[in-house]
């Protein structure tokens, strides 16, 4: 009975389980007095938001995190944030090593999943993971206490150190300074440590192995090279472009110089790519700036990291795609043809991700209270940042009603474990081979 019941569990449903189970005891450790900084029971549809925006490492809250949680609470979210961005298969590797007992066909296969690894023998990253976050989260931690201690003395310090070292290197928007980072917008050096973080995140642990490694292969696989060159041409193009709609930006002026003025530019470009955090509040922004980070936000970091978004691999290859169909030529890159099932899973998650938003749109526009005027924008905001598991918003999330908060939280979720991961879970329970197909006929296009 049981052999069955695990044949019937695929590896996406058992993912799928794994991160509802997690988000489930979060909120229920959240919702104790003990987690509330008042001593009260937090309404438990706040709990599982927070939760939920935790484990999928999003930021988004219907409360304020630095005066709702207690210590206790803060450091549950700090966990969560730590297992929701690393992926709980990789501590489920971790604590094995541990003990030392030898990992099951089934378990690797389900890291693999997780991971979005293509081979087993990938499953080797995982110590990688481990590593390289520990360490990079730890010099953050030590470079943002500098910045930090001043401010805050030792205690509170690390607290706050740590904190924001494991919030940004996860690509989480928590903060516990209140309105996010805006006290920081004349600080260039805890920015810049802020978006290093960021980007170490973002850039995906496989692209990390390549880099790492690189002084013993001397060469970077095909995915590292995409993923860095649309991830430096994206930057580049949203600095130019904040530079450009932001320029008369009163929050600039005042007592910011020019120097401080580009790193709030630059942060600008940087955290909307999951991250969540923010300098001044994206009210502010003018409508060109708001749409770009939209773009930002929609296409999120690199496959297999801590970032969400439809990832910079899956917009370079529709891209390249598209271009190679306008000159009749095969789409590649750096001398590599990319195999027909890459260009269909890239445009079906791409067309998969804007049908969800612009339902989700439709659904918050008829059930939450916008403005007449900037409803729509503050709705398609929310729903991509939710869905990129970025965290910004234009102020709609602490007004959410129930059923808004249901949205979010399953944009959320989506977002985190994957269109993919999501839907093989429902349509692939009791997957079966068809055994024919239809012949082919055109249709006109365009």
């Amino acid at each position: 009975m049981i052999h069955l019941f695990h044949r019937r569990i695929t590896f996406s449903l058992a993912l799928t389980i794994g991160f509802l189970t997690l988000i489930i005891i979060g909120s229920i450790l959240l919702s104790l007095p003990f987690a509330n900084k008042a001593g009260q029971t937090t309404n438990y549809s706040d709990a599982l938001f927070t939760a939920t925006s935790a484990v999928c490492v999003t930021g988004l809250s219907t409360v304020t995190t630095a005066t709702q949680w207690s210590f206790f609470g803060q450091l549950i979210i700090m966990i969560l944030v730590e297992v929701g961005g690393l992926g709980f298969m990789t501590f489920a590797v971790m604590l094995s090593n541990f003990a030392h007992q030898r990992m099951s066909l089934g378990a690797r296969m389900l890291t693999g999943e997780a991971l979005n690894l293509n081979r087993p023998s990938q499953l080797r990253i995982v110590q990688l993971i481990i590593k390289l976050s520990l360490v990079v989260q730890l010099i953050g931690a030590i470079l943002l206490f500098i910045a930090l201690k001043p401010r805050l003395g030792i205690g509170k310090g690390i607290w706050y150190s740590i904190f924001h070292s494991i919030t940004a290197y996860c690509n989480a928007g928590f903060d516990l300074f209140g309105p996010s980072l805006e006290q920081f917008n004349n600080n260039p050096y805890f920015l810049t440590i802020i978006m290093l973080l960021i980007g170490a995140g973002s850039f995906g642990f496989l692209v990390w192995r390549d880099l790492l490694t690189y002084h013993i292969h001397h060469k970077l696989t095909l995915h590292t090279r995409l993923v860095l060159t649309v991830g430096i041409i994206i930057l580049i193009l949203s600095i130019i472009g904040f530079l450009i709609s932001e320029q008369n930006l009163k929050q600039f002026d005042g007592n910011l110089n020019a120097v401080q003025r580009f790193f709030n530019t630059l942060f600008l470009a940087v955290t909307p790519r999951t991250a969540g955090f923010a300098l001044i509040p994206y009210t502010k922004l003018s409508a060109a700036g708001i749409v770009i980070t939209i773009i930002l936000m929609f296409i999120g970091g690199a496959p297999g990291s801590t970032a969400g978004g439809v990832k910079t691999s899956t917009i370079g290859i529709l891209f390249l795609q598209s271009l190679a169909t306008f000159t009749g030529k095969e789409a590649s890159f750096s001398h590599r043809r990319f195999t027909r099932n890459n260009i269909n899973r890239a445009l079906t998650l791409f067309c998969s991700a804007i049908l969800l938003i612009i339902f989700a749109t439709l659904l918050l526009t008829m059930t939450q209270p916008l403005s007449p005027h900037n409803g729509i924008i503050e709705a398609v905001f929310e729903a991509v940042s939710a869905f990129g598991t970025v965290g910004l918003t234009l102020g709609l999330t602490p007004h959410l009603n129930l059923f808004g908060k249901i949205i979010i939280i399953a944009l959320m979720f989506i977002g985190r474990v994957g269109i993919y991961t999501f839907m093989y879970s429902i349509f692939k329970s009791h997957p079966a081979k068809q055994s024919y197909r239809y012949p082919e006929e055109e249709i006109i296009i365009g």
